[in-house]
């Protein structure tokens, strides 16, 4: 099965945000990531609204042909939001206020309760739901029991333990990718990864069989300042073509 590439345009608003422009615009920059050959888009409307805005969310909706995929935290205000807006895919990701981006994985154990809820009301409006999690046999087991038919691999540890000089991997963390990756494909689990992943490093992810599908977004969005966006998602989707060639 060949590697599907969701492109994450959050930067993308994170630059209009900062002057308060218009411009640029991610419903924009989304049309020329489809056009690139990406296979979805991906936004995460934050609490806070510091990139992402309702707008922008409504007319992805209406403009995306491929998945749209909304990244949101699992509170009532958001799970609404989706229930309204009906994205393909909802990923439910931990968040604080006060971090620069997404920290690490979701606790589904100690927030069981509410993830169930959010997860039955989505399923319930028709609406897939993918948990963000850290590579672990016990996130992966509690996703499952749960009841969220996808999940999406936590990668920043892994990617933060590449060597930046000889781009090699950090092998134990990236065996724990693996073996997670396996426990979900066991258990009937759609199974994405994301966070952290650049040009130089996603190969070894890109390569994990049992992963069927990758979020990317900063180091796609830093790209396309230099390379402009079509050429930025082309490279990435030839750097997924040569760790996961066709059979």
């Amino acid at each position: 099965m060949m590697m599907k590439l969701h492109v994450n345009v959050d930067h993308v608003a994170t630059l209009r945000q900062a002057r308060g422009t218009r411009y640029p615009d991610p419903v924009a920059a989304a049309a020329i990531v489809e056009l690139a050959g990406a296979d979805g888009v991906t936004v995460h409307l934050r609490e806070d609204r510091r990139h992402i805005q309702d707008r922008d969310v409504r007319i992805l909706r209406q403009t995306v042909r491929g998945v749209l995929n909304l990244e949101m935290a699992a509170t009532d205000e958001m799970v609404r939001f989706a229930c309204e807006v009906k994205p393909d895919v909802v990923s439910l990701v931990p968040e604080k206020r006060e971090e620069r981006t997404t920290e690490g994985g979701l606790d589904v154990s100690g927030d069981a309760a509410q993830v169930k809820r959010a997860i039955e009301r989505l399923r319930a409006a028709g609406i897939a739901v993918s948990l963000f999690i850290d590579p672990t046999e016990p996130a992966v087991r509690a996703s499952h029991k749960l009841g969220a038919p996808r999940v999406e691999l936590h990668t920043g540890d892994y990617c933060e333990t590449v060597d930046p000089v000889e781009h090699a991997p950090g092998d134990l963390e990236l065996e724990r990718i693996a073996r997670a990756a396996r426990l979900g494909s066991e258990l009937g689990l759609h199974v994405a990864a994301g966070h952290g992943l650049d040009y130089p490093n996603v190969g070894a992810v890109a390569a994990i069989r049992e992963i069927t599908e990758l979020n990317i977004g900063h180091a796609i969005v830093a790209r396309a300042v230099l390379v402009g966006m079509d050429r930025a998602v082309r490279e990435m989707i030839d750097a997924l073509r040569r760790a996961r060639p066709r059979p």
